[in-house]
């Protein structure tokens, strides 16, 4: 059973109410298996930080968090993974459900509502219902919630750390087939443009995109502004508006190799990536927050 608290349109599988809290004494998902879910990766480093920032979770709030991805990750051999495969959302709530396990919260380590949310995540629960009807899901908000600007904290202590006073930050994202994932990362940019201030000139850019007029909310690309006259030349930092490394934001990955390029093809150009967000203690407030808020009701 999916419980509608919020509208459908926001998060998919909606989320219970957020005034529902345990209380003081109670544990913050009493009733409920936690699971951290990302979108998934072949990279055997984005599962292993994935692994790491589930047990920080776990000791914040006191409950075991089981991290799980929603696909690709099985696909990484269990050699590379310390010897334990990666599980994927589906299979994972099967092999709990057939175990007497049927209350989940799902804690979504997605900074806006994507696809993988609105679509995938409410199919999956709606053909494992069928077979398992006392399944029982709860799935809190992503990351991003307007009015709080601790992401864009975070992005600007990684800026700061390779960069003490960047004259030119540029924050990348993946490329979204959603206009509103493609608007959390324009928030955080003017986010952080307020605390880095004016002598700071802060821009956006996506890794990639969509073909098709349809999808142009998604300009510039990073590979096309770094050609700009005003981002070509100089040092710039890179703030990578990525969770955890992987194919794309861990080393050699596509960030890394379209920075490369740029600096190649503009010979004045000195571009300083940031690391990803996970392993700093505000993105790990976040998650702790959502665990206390959202749990299934008793």
């Amino acid at each position: 059973m999916i419980e509608p608290e919020l509208p459908a349109k926001d998060f998919g599988i909606l989320p219970a109410n957020a005034g529902n809290a345990p209380a003081a004494d109670e544990p913050a998902t009493a009733g409920g298996t936690v699971l951290l879910l990302d979108n998934g990766s072949l990279a055997p480093s984005a599962t292993l930080g994935l692994r790491l920032l589930a047990g920080r979770l776990a000791q914040a709030i006191g409950e075991t968090v089981e991290p799980v991805s929603l696909l690709h990750a099985d696909g990484i051999p269990a050699a590379e993974l310390a010897g334990v495969p990666a599980e994927i959302f589906g299979p994972a709530l099967e092999r709990r459900l057939a175990q007497g396990q049927n209350r989940f919260v799902v804690i979504p380590l997605f900074l806006g509502p994507s696809q993988a949310l609105d679509r995938f995540l409410p199919g999956r629960v709606a053909s494992l219902t069928r077979r398992y009807p006392a399944l029982r899901v709860v799935v809190a908000p992503p990351l991003y919630a307007a009015g709080d600007d601790r992401l864009a904290r975070i992005l600007q202590d990684r800026v700061l750390a390779v960069r003490p006073a960047p004259a030119r930050v540029i924050v990348v994202d993946h490329g979204s087939p959603v206009p509103a994932v493609t608007a959390v990362r324009d928030a955080l940019g003017r986010q952080l443009q307020a605390l880095l201030g004016g002598g700071t000139r802060v821009g956006v850019a996506s890794m990639e995109r969509r073909p098709g007029a349809e999808y142009d909310f998604n300009e510039p690309l990073l590979e096309t502004l770094l050609d700009q006259p005003e981002w070509r030349s100089g040092d710039i930092v890179v703030a990578r508006q990525f969770l955890l490394p992987g194919r794309h934001a861990g080393p050699g990955g596509d960030i890394e190799r379209i920075c490369l390029e740029a600096e190649r093809r503009n010979p004045g150009l000195r571009l300083h990536l940031t690391a990803p967000l996970a392993g700093h203690p505000l993105l790990e407030s976040i998650l702790a927050e959502r665990c206390l808020a959202y749990r299934p009701r008793s």
